[in-house]
């Protein structure tokens, strides 16, 4: 059994978390100050909530089951620090004439194309524009959708090996390549 699966999760005051057994599964809704997240789980681990604690049980042992146990533990910690914390991710821009704007909600890309690129945030995300427009900070409720905005964004233009320039994470370390050695 999973040491994760195992460990209790303990509900703030200002959280809400409801669980719903049906056919498909346990529906599992969690709401704050936030926002609201949701997840359907399958049927084969039972999660029940008393005084504010959540607790996970396996209801099958199968193979399949032991290695979700920890998962759903973690998911569902995930969606209660979401609705109360937040997750960020910060991303930087490296490169001459690079930049990004802010406009509106949307951000307009200058990555040395020859068309800037707008890109409109899904429900939940939020964007923050820093440092002369080479910092983007990702903001958002939902774990998983916050990584992949930021990893939509930096796949606009990944980092170029030879000369560092692109998009890429905040404090990320690219190696860069030696060019052509330029020898007869």
């Amino acid at each position: 059994m999973s040491r994760i699966g195992k460990k209790e999760i303990i509900i703030p005051e200002n959280v809400q978390l409801t669980v719903q057994e049906n056919d498909l599964g346990t529906f599992v809704k969690v709401v704050g100050p936030k926002g609201e997240l949701q997840r359907t789980l399958r049927s084969d681990i039972k999660v029940s909530v008393e005084d504010k604690i959540v607790k996970l049980s396996v209801a099958k042992q199968t193979k399949q089951s032991a290695a979700l146990f920890g998962l759903y533990r973690t998911l569902i910690n995930n969606m209660v620090v979401g609705v109360t914390i937040g997750f960020t991710k910060r991303l930087e821009i490296q490169g001459i004439g690079y930049k990004v704007l802010q406009q509106g909600d949307n951000l307009n890309f200058q990555l040395g194309k020859s068309h800037p690129e707008v890109f409109e945030p899904p429900q939940g995300i939020s964007f923050k524009v820093e440092g002369n427009g080479l910092e983007i900070i990702v903001e958002g409720s939902d774990k998983e959708l916050v990584g992949q905005v930021a990893a939509v964004i930096r796949s606009l233009r990944p980092v170029e090996v030879y000369k560092g320039k692109g998009v890429r994470y905040k404090g990320e370390v690219v190696r860069k390549k030696a060019g052509k050695s330029g020898g007869k």
